[in-house]
């Protein structure tokens, strides 16, 4: 039966440089993806920036509701990211996401997989 989560609800992540809200998973009682809220704030002057994860076997779909960010994807490449832009990740693909504006980067983050943990590991 279909029902309404409140952001109030969601499971707050307490991951460090950002406000992560997972709002639909497995602990939601999801079969088949997760959908998250990333807030990251702006970045305190010479804060070092977040090193890049990986999704082993999955793919990462990321729109951007708010703010202004770049996304480093692989080891060269980096794409300016704003309001209304989606950028889908490869599995496999290392990458990170960056605020590079003057307010909060407002993302919501889908995932095909139940439960993100087991396959996502950081990189540095």
């Amino acid at each position: 039966m279909a029902r309404v989560i409140q952001l109030k609800d969601a499971t707050s992540m307490g991951l460090p440089g950002r406000q992560a809200h997972e709002i639909v998973s497995a602990h939601a009682g999801s079969a088949q993806m997760t959908f998250r809220r990333v807030e990251i704030p702006v970045p305190e002057p010479g804060a070092a920036p977040r090193a890049q994860h990986v999704h082993d076997g999955f793919e990462e779909c990321i729109h951007i509701v708010s703010g202004r960010g770049e996304m480093q994807a692989g080891s060269d490449s980096f794409l300016a990211v704003g309001p209304g832009d989606t950028i889908l990740v490869p599995a496999n693909e290392p990458h990170a996401t960056r605020n590079t504006g003057a307010e909060p980067l407002v993302m919501l983050c889908f995932f095909p997989v139940p439960d993100i943990r087991p396959g996502t590991r950081e990189l540095g």
